[in-house]
This record gives structure tokens, sequence and C-alpha cells, in this order.
């Protein structure tokens, strides 16, 4: 006999005080039910029932098999669910949330491939560069840049996300190019408003140099900064997603290629129950390929 069902019918009979009673409740004749708990007492080579002609009750081992065998049942039924939903394709509203410019520069540009490959998902997407909550905001992925902080939550490392100096062929022009890192300080650099980052940290081979640097424009926004560095107003650090394009445009010249600038790391987020959505492993799936690390 199939143990699983043997299992069924003893959970049955426990739960409803006779093994008619399980025999009906599983669709089987009671002389099959009280054979299935034969098999499952000869197996164990212990007795889980003991039954009198008026009433039946669990023994200390049988209390404690039927609590086994009913959560034996419900991860098997689980994982059978889950099994049938993941062959299920991915549709629905997808809400996910992402910082600004990774989400314009990067997350943008590769959505039509992931829409294009799951035609019945629609994303909803929202750009912000605070810490959303998942739960209560009703967000079922979002990307973080940055270390985690301990969580219940599930996260995916996606690349780092890498920075990029650079400089606009008209400043190089007038103010020169800087030929090693502490050169940085005799120039406009350009930051967020108010800085926090009065240092620029560059690295190579022979080590770490850390830049005190200044400038007169500061802006808090990553796209002015670009902006800025277009028009010659100074040397800009901000993430490579951003300024790429511009330096192989030819817009923006690339300053010390050759160093390391500081990177962070990036992952996207999901409670660990949602995953099982098949639109959001979709989602997940899509993003740790397209954002790999090189």
């Amino acid at each position: 006999m199939d143990l699983l069902d043997s299992m069924k019918v003893y959970v049955a009979a426990a739960e409803k005080g006779s093994l008619s009673a399980a025999a009906t409740a599983c669709g089987i004749s009671a002389t099959m039910a009280g054979n299935h708990l034969r098999t499952l007492e000869k197996r164990l080579g212990m007795r889980l029932l003991n039954r009198t002609t008026r009433r039946q009750h669990l023994t200390a081992f049988g209390e404690d098999y039927y609590l086994r065998c009913k959560e034996i049942l419900r991860l098997v039924a689980e994982t059978d669910a889950q099994a049938q939903q993941m062959q299920l394709a991915p549709a629905g509203q997808l809400r996910i949330s992402a910082p600004v410019t990774f989400g314009t520069e990067a997350l943008m540009p590769a959505l039509r491939d992931y829409l294009d490959r799951y035609p019945d998902v629609s994303v909803d997407v929202a750009l912000c560069d605070r810490v959303v909550d998942l739960v209560e905001e009703g967000f079922e992925a979002a990307i973080r840049i940055g270390q985690l902080p301990d969580s219940a939550l599930i996260a995916k490392p996606l690349a780092p996300y890498r920075m990029m100096l650079c400089a606009s062929p008209d400043y190089l022009a007038r103010r020169g190019t800087p030929a090693v890192p502490e050169d940085l300080s005799r120039h406009e650099c350009l930051s967020f408003a108010p800085s926090v980052l009065a240092h620029w940290r560059l690295s190579d081979q022979d080590g770490t140099s850390r830049v005190p640097i200044s400038g007169r424009l500061q802006v808090n926004h990553g796209q002015a900064l670009r902006v800025a560095a277009l028009h010659g107003l100074g040397i800009v650090l901000q993430p490579a997603i951003l300024l790429q394009a511009d330096v192989r445009a030819g817009r923006l010249v690339r300053l010390f290629p050759e160093h390391e600038l500081a990177s962070r790391p990036m992952s996207v987020v999901y409670l660990p129950d949602r995953y099982r959505s098949p639109k959001l492993r979709s989602f997940v799936d899509f993003l740790t390929e397209r954002f790999q690390e090189d």
C-alpha cells in the first residue's frame, strides 16, 4: 500500500474518532481503512490506536506519529502546489521599487526585453531613493544599493553599483587633465548638496588615494550633476550607468580608468513567501541574469 495514503487514513481516523469515519472521509471501505492502519503498525512495529467496540484512542506513540504525519502531508501538499504553480506562465501586475538613477538608466532599457519575454505581465515601477517597506507599501520586490541590514527579506545579489570619474573635453582643455589622483584637489569637483563626501577614494595596484575635493557647485541630483559636467562646470563622480553613454559618445572623458573607484553592493530583495509567484520569480531571475557580475 502507498505510505502517504496510509498516513492520510490514519490522520483522518485520529481526527474523526473512528476508522469508519476515516473511511468515509477518504472515500474507501472500512475494511480498506483497517488494512491501511495495520500496514502502518506493521511497518513501524508499534501500535498506533487502541480500539474497543465502542471507542478508540491514540497510543502515546500514535499521538506523536499523528503530528508527524500531519506535517509530512502538509509539506507534500505544499510542494505539489508549488510545482504546479511553477508550471504556470507568469501573469498579472508586478509592483517593484528601484533607486532613481538605476531605475532610469538601467532598469527601464532592460524592461523591454522582460515585457517581450512575458507578455501577460505588467510592471508598476516606483522610482525613489528611500528604503520602502515591502509589506506596508505593497511592493513585491525592491532593488537596493548598499549593505543590507539583517531582515526577514530574501536578497539576491546583482552586479556591484560602480562609479565613474569624468569631465567634459571643454573643461579639461581649460583646466588641464589631472595626471595623478592628488591633482583632483586643485580642480572644480561637482558633488551632492549638502556635501557628505569631502574625499574621493581611488585605488590601484600601488595603493589607495583618499583625495580631499572641493568645488563651487553642489547639486542634490545625479542627473543634474551629469548635465553640469557636460557643460564644463567641473569633474563629476557618478554611477557608471549614468555616464558611460556620454563617454562612448565623446561628450565626457573618463578620468583614471586604471583606478578602482568606490562601489557598493546591489541586490534585489523580496519576501520569502512571495517567490512562489511565477511573475515575481520570472522578474528576479531576469534581473540576476541581466545584471550579473561582469
